[in-house]
C-alpha cells in the first residue's frame, strides 16, 4: 500500500468520511472513532442498530490508557500476548469515549490489528478508528475488497485494498471489564490458548454480558436460506432438497459421484484454513443461482468453535427452516 493512499484515507478520516480498509480478520467499514457523527454515518451505511456497538482498533496498546477507564491485569496480560493480532478486549470506557461507539454502554471493545495497511493506516491518523466489518448488518463479513465494494457500493468514501483477509473470520472477543474474564465470541485466537496465559478458566457470556459486535443469534448470513447438515446425514439431506430445488454444498468431503447436488463446492478439512475460506466460499455459493445452501456440520472440537459459531449463526440469519426432525440436521 503507497504512502499516498494511506494519507488520502486519513484525510478522508479527519473529515468524517468513511473508509474501508483490510485487516487480518475482514475488512472493516472505517470512521474517526472520537467523531460522533461520522460513527453515525457507519450505521446508515450498514442498517445497523444505533444499541449495537463497534470495536475501535488502535495502533497499539499503548494507546489503551486513552479509551479504557481500567485496565486490568487480565487485559495487560492478552494484549502483551495477543496484540498486533485478532483478538478484541472488553474493557471500561474512559469518560471521553463517544456513546455512539459503546450503545450507550459503559464498555468498550478494542483491537490492535495485525495487518500492515491497517497498521499503516492507523498510525498515520493517530487516534481510534470505529470498524465493524464492511458490510450491510447481517449478512456475510467481506475478505476481500471486491466483497466489501460489493456490499456497500458509494456509501463509503474510500476503499484500501490489501488483498484476502489471512484469518477470515472476525477477532475473538473478551471481557474483561468485570471478575473472571468471560469469552463473547470465538476466533483465531481459541478459548484454550486464552486460558493459557491468564491461568484459569474463563466463563462464557450470560444474561449480564456486554453487547457486543457480531454475537446476535442471526449474522454472517447468505442471501440464500442455509441449512446445516452432519456429516452422516449431509447425503440423505442433499437428496430430499435435490428432489424440489437447486441445491449448493459446502462440505469437506469430495463430492459423491451418485450426489444430486448442483454444485458441491470441497472446503480445507484444517479449521484455521477453513475459516479463510468460509466466507468467500458462501459468497460464491450464494451467486450459483441455486435455491438452498446446506453445509456440512464442523466438527464439535475445540478447533473448530468459531466455524461452528458462524454458521450456526448465518443459518439462522438465513431464515432456513428446518429441513428434518432428526437431531443431526437443523438450522443452528
Amino acid at each position: 500500500m503507497d504512502q499516498k493512499s494511506i494519507q488520502a484515507a486519513v484525510a478522508t478520516l479527519r473529515a468524517g468520511g468513511l473508509v474501508v480498509f483490510p485487516t487480518e480478520t475482514v475488512y472493516g467499514l472505517g470512521a474517526d472513532a472520537a467523531n460522533a457523527s461520522a460513527v453515525r454515518k457507519i450505521f446508515a451505511a450498514k442498517g445497523r442498530p444505533a444499541d449495537h456497538p463497534v470495536i475501535v482498533h488502535l495502533a497499539s496498546e499503548r494507546q489503551l490508557s486513552q479509551w479504557a477507564s481500567e485496565i486490568p491485569p487480565a487485559a495487560e496480560q492478552l494484549a502483551e500476548r495477543f496484540w498486533p493480532g485478532p483478538l478484541t478486549l472488553i474493557v471500561k470506557r474512559a469518560k471521553s469515549v463517544i456513546d455512539e461507539v459503546t450503545g450507550g454502554q459503559d464498555t468498550i471493545g478494542l483491537r490492535v490489528p495485525s495487518h500492515p495497511v491497517a497498521q499503516a493506516l492507523l498510525q498515520a491518523f493517530g487516534g481510534g478508528i470505529a470498524a465493524p466489518s464492511a458490510n450491510r448488518f447481517g449478512h456475510i463479513s467481506p475478505t476481500t475488497a471486491g466483497h466489501a465494494r460489493e456490499e456497500l457500493g458509494d456509501r463509503v468514501d474510500l476503499i484500501l485494498d490489501g488483498g484476502a483477509c489471512e484469518v477470515g473470520i472476525e477477532s475473538t472477543i473478551v471481557d474483561v471489564s468485570g471478575g473472571t474474564p468471560v469469552l463473547l465470541r470465538p476466533g483465531r485466537v481459541s478459548e484454550e490458548e486464552i486460558e493459557a496465559v491468564l491461568q484459569i478458566p474463563l466463563a462464557h457470556a450470560g444474561a449480564g454480558s456486554p453487547r457486543v459486535s457480531g454475537t446476535l443469534a442471526a449474522h454472517y448470513a447468505p442471501h440464500l436460506p442455509l441449512m446445516i447438515a452432519s456429516s452422516g446425514m449431509l447425503d440423505a439431506v442433499v437428496r430430499e432438497q435435490a428432489s424440489r430445488q437447486l441445491v449448493a454444498v459446502l462440505a469437506r468431503r469430495p463430492r459423491p459421484s451418485y450426489s444430486s447436488a448442483t454444485v458441491w463446492m470441497v472446503g480445507p478439512r484444517d479449521a484455521a484454513e477453513f475459516a479463510h475460506y468460509l466466507y468467500a466460499g458462501l459468497r460464491q455459493l450464494d451467486q450459483c443461482g441455486c435455491n438452498v445452501i446446506i453445509v456440512e456440520a464442523p466438527p464439535e472440537t475445540p478447533d473448530w468453535a468459531a466455524v461452528r459459531d458462524r454458521v450456526g449463526r448465518a443459518a439462522v440469519g438465513s431464515g432456513a427452516k428446518p429441513i428434518a426432525a432428526d437431531s443431526a440436521v437443523s438450522t443452528a
